[in-house]
């Protein structure tokens, strides 16, 4: 008889709006969160997917109690709260970004390094379907080289309150850190490393801005993001030019994504319609990190990638603000 796997205990810190997507993710998956750290005498989440979690008002009896962490707090607030679950040995899910600073989130991968327990940074986007469609279909030398590369997240301002961490740039991070930081991972993880980082953006809770990106291939990516968009909008898009075709992928289009390829006008078009575009991403996302930590898979992103991330969306920040060109260290953008 084979051997009953053993559901870990997933341990959730924040219960706001991206706690609740999690909560639901990982009820979702069969392995429905066992406790929540909160406030000590603080209000208890009525979230239905914490119905049964225990609650924990000190941090050290929490992580004594649980095999895996996942942080959903505000941004300002996840270095010392996965510091803490590295020392502990408990391997760890983060939401993005990291860290707002590059330093402390090298410092954080190295916490984990040496605790030698697994952390992964919620970039997920890399588990929506059409983005992976688009990845593979740029491994498997589809459109050739890719070139030029166009990414956009436009949507409305959130309105948390104006007296809200999210509304606080020190403490949130802003466009470059809460909305960009996706498509900058993505043009990243399609493109290659970054060599510099071109930005400009306007301000103001419906800020929008743009980033240049050059890649150390030569490619460019146009990376777009935005809070200015009327509630309750949400369009992304994505194309990616290569010397053989073309990817792209439009929400706003009944066809996701699709292939044109410089071939003979007969053959038509190239539809990567065989992948399923209705699966859950914050799911795939958590049943990935459970793999890597039983050691079934290898980290589709690794705690370096989130680095890096972090580190292009401080280069964006500096560009906008000072109105120049920002180099990137690829030595000190591994990953």
């Amino acid at each position: 008889m084979a051997e009953r796997v053993r559901t870990p205990r997933v341990g959730l810190i924040g219960t706001g709006f991206m706690g609740s997507v999690h909560a639901a993710a990982w009820r979702g998956i069969g392995a429905p969160v066992g406790a929540v750290l909160g406030t000590p005498g603080g209000q208890r989440p009525t979230d239905p997917a914490l119905a049964d979690a225990e609650w924990y008002g000190d941090l050290g009896a929490f992580l004594a109690a649980v095999d895996v962490v996942d942080i959903c707090t505000p941004s300002d607030t996840h270095v010392a709260l996965a510091l803490a679950a590295a020392a502990a040995g408990r391997p760890t899910l983060c939401e993005k970004p990291l860290s707002l600073e590059v330093a402390e989130a090298r410092g954080v991968v190295t916490a984990f390094e040496r605790a030698g327990v697994p952390l992964q940074v919620a970039h997920v986007v890399r588990f929506f379907p059409e983005y992976v469609a688009a990845r593979e279909a740029v491994v498997r030398g589809e459109i050739g080289d890719p070139a030029v590369l166009r990414l956009s997240r436009l949507t409305f301002a959130p309105d948390r309150g104006s007296d809200s961490w999210f509304a606080d740039e020190r403490r949130s991070g802003g466009l470059f850190f809460d909305l960009m930081i996706h498509d900058l991972d993505v043009a990243r993880w399609l493109g290659g490393d970054v060599t510099q980082v071109y930005a400009r953006a306007s301000g103001g809770p419906r800020s929008h801005g743009i980033a240049v990106l050059t890649h150390a291939s030569g490619a460019i990516s146009h990376v777009e993001a935005s809070w200015a968009e009327p509630a309750p909008v949400f369009r992304t898009r994505l194309e990616i030019a290569g010397s053989r075709g073309i990817i792209q992928c439009d929400s706003d289009e009944t066809a996701p994504i699709v292939a044109r390829l410089h071939q003979g006008a007969e053959s038509g078009s190239t539809a990567l319609a065989d992948v399923s575009l209705t699966a859950n991403p914050f799911e795939a996302e958590l049943t990935h990190f459970l793999d890597v930590v039983a050691g079934r898979t290898e980290p589709v992103l690794t705690p370096l990638d989130a680095v890096a991330a972090v580190q292009l969306a401080a280069a964006a920040r500096v560009s906008a603000r000072d109105g120049v060109a920002v180099s990137i260290d690829r030595s000190r953008s591994e990953g």
